[in-house]
């Protein structure tokens, strides 16, 4: 696997309501076309906290495409722009989120947003990056393109983050025991819902549902947008993670838990009047960021202790191709 470290200056930029610099640096790369899948292939991005870096895979062949270094510290969640090309990248101990640019494989930018900056979601227009930062209370707005930071918006101990299915309302879990809703256009706390211990990423459902792992206990939870409280609870086991949607044939869509006290990635049905456990399957050690191929039959696994990446195929449960990652692998996304 070829790691690449190259970068393009940024210069700082003079944001409101704090000054911000975009910080980052050179280094030697290896030709890029070397390494680049062809571009109809899918792309796996897997963020390594402990080794402060990203690993590319390829989606088809389950080779290691690359590994880019972030230019900042414990980067912990990923989210990519609609159009593939860009990946912003929070670092838990710099505060700050690395922009890579996805074509080149390279870190292009630096945005500092807040204390623990933790989770980052794109909002449904693709204009702004939302950031949790945990020891500052805050989500900071940040511009997909200029990347400044627009503002922030107070919400305590903000963990995860996801939006609903038309744009309109974002989704925060905090560790006071919440998820708030926020008017997107208005910036603003309108509800707040209570949940259980710890929660921690969020994900929207094919259906329309918001999704949550009470990461200090042992269940899931499914948040009802229309009427804004939970609608359903499903005990897992220790220290759920996080939560992708795939199919078991025509059977679908289910939700698949990565559970870390298990060893395991549970499934349930996607209906929140329907929820039991209907698989275990077994992976690596301590399963944590989960998400699956853009038709649902094949879920991608890494485990922060084990530090690899397993793959399963829906159809059958099992585990397919494991691939090697960084340090405390924490967090997957895949290209569409």
């Amino acid at each position: 696997m070829q790691r690449i470290t190259g970068a393009s200056p940024v210069a700082s930029f003079m944001l409101w309501p704090i000054l911000l610099a975009g910080l980052v640096g050179c280094a030697e790369t290896p030709p890029v076309s070397n390494v680049m899948p062809p571009r109809d292939s899918t792309r796996i991005y897997v963020a390594n906290e402990g080794s402060n870096t990203v690993s590319v895979i390829d989606g088809d062949t389950f080779k290691p495409v690359g590994e880019i270094e972030s230019l900042n510290y414990a980067t912990h969640d990923l989210a990519l722009t609609r159009d593939g090309r860009k990946l912003f990248a929070t670092n838990l101990a710099s505060g700050a989120v690395s922009v890579i640019d996805t074509p080149t494989l390279q870190t292009v930018a630096s945005i500092y947003t807040g204390k623990r900056s933790h989770v980052v979601a794109i909002t449904n227009d693709g204009k702004h990056a939302w950031v949790a930062n945990i020891a500052d209370g805050t989500v900071s707005i940040v511009e997909t393109v200029g990347y400044r930071v627009l503002g922030v918006i107070p919400v305590p101990q903000a963990m995860g983050i996801t939006f609903s299915q038309d744009g309109q309302f974002a989704y925060i879990s905090s560790m006071n025991k919440t998820v708030s809703v926020v008017d997107v256009a208005a910036h603003q706390v309108i509800e707040t819902i209570q949940v259980g211990t710890n929660p921690h990423f969020l994900v929207l459902a094919p259906n329309g549902y918001i999704w949550g792992t009470n990461t200090g206990q042992n269940d899931v939870f499914v948040i009802d947008p229309k009427e804004n409280r939970v609608v359903g609870t499903l005990e897992v086991g220790q220290a759920p993670q996080q939560i992708t949607f795939g199919y078991k044939g025509t059977t679908g869509p289910l939700a698949y838990i990565s559970v870390g006290g298990l060893n395991k990635v549970v499934t349930t049905l996607a209906d929140p009047k329907n929820l039991k456990i209907r698989d275990q399957i077994d992976v690596g050690e301590e399963p944590n960021g989960i998400w699956s191929n853009p038709v649902g039959s094949l879920v991608y696994v890494a485990h922060s202790k084990s530090n690899d990446l397993r793959v399963i195929d829906t159809a059958t449960s099992q585990v397919i191709a494991t691939v090697p990652l960084g340090r405390k692998p924490i967090r997957v996304v895949v290209s569409r």
